[in-house]
């Protein structure tokens, strides 16, 4: 059975609610991220600022050497959660099958309306515009038969992109470009393609499948399906939330005192409000230590009781820090995690945003 999918993904979403909010930002360079006096990184860049080569997750201080007429903000995450909540109302009003990628992307199945005539370039605009009439903000959007496609579709005329790929036309569309341009394709794996005479999706899709295993291991035949535009994964409705969790990265190194308490009090207070926003509590509660040499531990403690109290959960981590510090270590990270979570209300569905003290894993999303 033919399916239609969207990739909805809101345009530089974090530095465009800053401009919306402040029209003195308009057209001017906007990066949200860390202090470059630290080890922060770029959680967001707007248009102005990437035509000087700004990216997310590059550290801030190298952003700032790229466009030296920038304007830093801080983070307001709780902000961009209310913006994404009215957005994902939005998808949810269209279809009840959205999957949340993060704050500000979607996955949204729209194959019944289609089977029932409607056209899904008109969807696609008509989605935009009430994003836009909503929210002041612009909205790309790819449609395709499979996730795959429709994410590499949204991603080609941003901002404010709309692009649909016919069925029937997903391995032509999928061709040209670059292998790199695959979902899960890092820097890593298409340095080793590359090496392997693979530099475009067709190359890829051209090889056999045993050959893509070959070079690929597990993954191989999933990515070769692919390249073929073969992609089968449904829209998923639910997912269960693992972990709630905050961490942060430490502009200097610290030894264990004052300050790194007083780190540890503040992330425990995130962390329960985060809880507390999710309405789960948590069973299990783990700190998460990189020492100066970025060697990285993890300690953890089951409750008897479940909780979301933050003072449950700083006494759990002090404890557990108690015991590994000794004299002489430094650190520059230190987390807090609950683990094995138990609902104590019902709400909708909103991933947490996370630290944007460090750069994310390869591809990589954090719920």
């Amino acid at each position: 059975m033919t399916r239609t999918i969207i990739h909805a993904d809101m345009d530089a979403f974090y530095a465009s609610i800053e401009q919306l909010d402040n029209p003195e930002l308009r057209g001017k360079p906007v990066v949200v991220g860390g202090s470059p006096e630290g080890r922060g990184v770029v959680a967001a860049a707007s248009y102005e600022a990437r035509r000087f080569g700004v990216r997310s997750a590059m550290p801030m201080s190298r952003a700032l050497r790229l466009c030296h007429d920038a304007v830093r903000l801080s983070p307001r995450f709780d902000r961009y959660a209310e913006v994404s909540t009215r957005v994902m109302s939005i998808f949810r009003a269209l279809t009840p099958l959205v999957e949340p990628l993060s704050l500000d992307e979607a996955f949204l199945d729209v194959s019944g309306w289609v089977r029932d005539g409607a056209d899904p370039a008109r969807i696609g605009r008509e989605l935009k515009d009430e994003v836009k009439a909503t929210t002041g903000l612009t909205l790309s959007v790819g449609i395709g038969g499979n996730k795959s496609v429709a994410k590499i579709a949204s991603d080609l005329e941003k901002p404010d992109g709309l692009v649909v790929v016919p069925p029937g036309t997903e391995a032509a569309f999928l061709a040209p470009m670059p292998v790199r341009a695959l979902w899960g394709v890092g820097p890593k794996t298409d340095a080793m393609l590359l090496r392997a005479g693979i530099r475009t999706i067709a190359d890829l899709a051209n090889r056999s499948a045993a050959d893509a295993r070959r070079l690929l291991g597990s993954n191989g035949e999933f990515l070769h399906g692919m390249a073929n535009g073969i992609d089968e994964r449904e829209v998923i409705v639910e997912h269960e939330r693992k972990s709630v969790g905050a961490e942060r990265t430490f502009a200097r190194d610290l030894p264990d005192g004052p300050e790194l308490r007083a780190a540890l009090a503040d992330i425990a207070s995130e962390v329960a409000r985060r809880l507390g926003r999710s309405s789960v509590k948590a069973h299990t509660v783990a700190i998460k230590l990189r020492y100066a040499n970025f060697h990285t531990i993890t300690r953890q403690s089951s409750l008897k009781t479940p909780t979301d109290e933050v003072s449950a959960i700083r006494a759990t981590a002090t404890h557990l820090l108690d015991n590994v510090v000794a004299p002489g270590d430094q650190f520059r990270l230190l987390g807090i995690h609950c683990s094995k979570l138990t609902e104590s209300a019902t709400q909708p569905q909103l991933w947490t945003a996370t630290s944007v003290t460090e750069p994310p894993d390869e591809r990589s999303a954090t719920c």
